[in-house]
This record gives structure tokens, sequence and C-alpha cells, in this order.
């Protein structure tokens, strides 16, 4: 049994259709990438799946548990780090995690041995009790996967997860990612920009245009599929959309940089 699932699911906004008939199942410990160019409906598909918006039709389940009729169920088996800036430039990173730690009702024992594993995991005890507002992007975004990591959950969803770092960030992210799968079977629910990213990180990937699926699969077989030498990702997209890719920093930059992507996703 799938991890997640969507069966027909469909999100309309009067006359805008922004997802369409949508119909993909996640394997538990997967890292399955969602595509699409912008617009496409990628993060109305994570609005609807992690609770926060309802579908018009059709039904979206996690472990189990329909998204819109079991919320409060699919909540407690979920982290998300959306595109906007989740962490508090004013606070510390430790600071960050004991609101979140609080959020999440982790028991007060637990509290204090959950944040430093967490920092420990992310590679962040140094700058623990650093402001976040002198973080560099790459350590912004972890301490945001560490703050939606801390209660455990089972789907992980990050959109966007590296946008705005330079290569040197992005990598660390990379690694994290992967060793939250093999370390805590973590399932990864992402999308991206980086047809590397999806190509590196993601067992598979879908690919959505105006609001539908144009076609689901291992990135391997996807880039097999066409035809010519030296096929990417990026033509595969390209082929499946019929437009092209639209492509780090500190703090202030980060949260603009995200605030931007967020009106565009």
């Amino acid at each position: 049994m799938p991890i997640l699932a969507t069966e027909h699911l469909t999100r309309r906004f009067k006359e805008l259709t922004a997802v369409d008939d949508l119909t993909i199942s996640v394997n538990q410990g997967e890292i399955f990438g969602l595509l699409g160019p912008n617009g496409a409906g990628k993060s109305t598909v994570i609005k609807m799946i992690t609770t926060l918006l309802p579908p018009t039709s059709g039904i979206a389940s996690v472990g189990g548990f329909n998204t819109a009729r079991n919320a409060s169920n699919v909540r407690r088996l979920i982290g998300y780090v959306p595109q906007i800036l989740s962490a508090d430039g004013t606070l510390t990173g430790r600071e960050n995690l004991m609101i979140f730690a609080k959020l999440y009702d982790i028991p007060k024992n637990e509290r204090a041995k959950r944040i430093d594993d967490s920092l420990e995991f992310m590679s962040l005890t140094e700058a623990s009790d650093k402001m976040v507002k002198n973080y560099s992007g790459g350590m912004i975004r972890r301490l945001e996967i560490a703050q939606a990591m801390l209660h455990h959950p089972k789907v992980l969803f990050l959109d966007e997860p590296t946008i705005g770092l330079d290569p040197v960030g992005r990598k660390a992210v990379w690694d994290h990612i992967k060793k939250l799968c093999a370390d805590y079977d973590t399932t990864i629910f992402l999308t991206t920009h980086y047809m590397e990213e999806a190509d590196k990180l993601c067992s598979r990937v879908a690919i959505m245009n105006l609001g539908k699926l144009a076609v689901i699969g291992a990135p391997a077989d996807l880039k097999a599929s066409l035809k010519g030498d030296s096929v990417t990702l990026d033509d595969v997209f390209t082929c499946y959309t019929g437009g092209s890719l639209e492509r780090g920093e500190g703090y202030r930059e980060t949260s603009m940089t995200r605030k931007t992507a967020g009106r565009l996703g």
C-alpha cells in the first residue's frame, strides 16, 4: 500500500482549473519529485495533500487517511517545508526549534534531546546558538528541514528545497535529504525547477503541465524514452511541457527569493 496517493484529484478556482484529475501514488521511503513550469499546479497539489486546501473533487490520502476527512491524522504524519521562509531571523536556531517542538506538542522531557539530535543531524550544532539572520541560505534551509522533522513525520514535503542556494549549499541539502531517507525511512515529496536535482535525488518524477499529469516514471526511463544522444531530464521536461526552465545568499536575500518564488509557484 502506498504511503501517499491521489485519485482524480482536482482543484478549481472559479473558471481556472489549477489541478485537473491527478492520480499518483508514492511508496514508503521513496524520494518523489513533482515537476512542472510555473503555474502548472505543483504548489496547489502540495497544499491539498497537506490539508491546507480542500480539493474540489477527487481524493488524496496519506498513511491511509483521507486528507479532507481525517486532516488531524494526516498532519501527525507529515512535515512541510514551504517556499516561503519559515525560520525567524531574530531567534537562534535552537530557539526556532524549541518553538516548533512546542507546536508539535513534543513532551517537555523529550524536547532538548530531540532538538540536539536534529541540530546534529543537519550539521547545525556549532551554529545552534547564533541568530538565524546571520546564517547562510543553505544553513537556513537545513534548519527549516530540522524544524519539519522534529516530530519524526512519515512524509516530508519540500517545496523548492534548494531555491536560491549556491551549488555548495544545494549539495549539502541534497546530502541531508538522502540521509533522511536512509536513516529514518522518511518519504520525501519535493518540487523543484532544477532538473539536475530531480535526476540525482528522485527515484521517480511526475511532470505536470497546465494542471494535468503529463508523464510519470524513473528519470532514467524517461530519458531513455526520448531518441537521441545525451538526453537529459531538461530535454524530457521540454518535451512534455513545451517550455523552458526558469532558474546564494543570506537571510534577507533568501527571504526575498522565497517570496518571489511563492508568488510564481
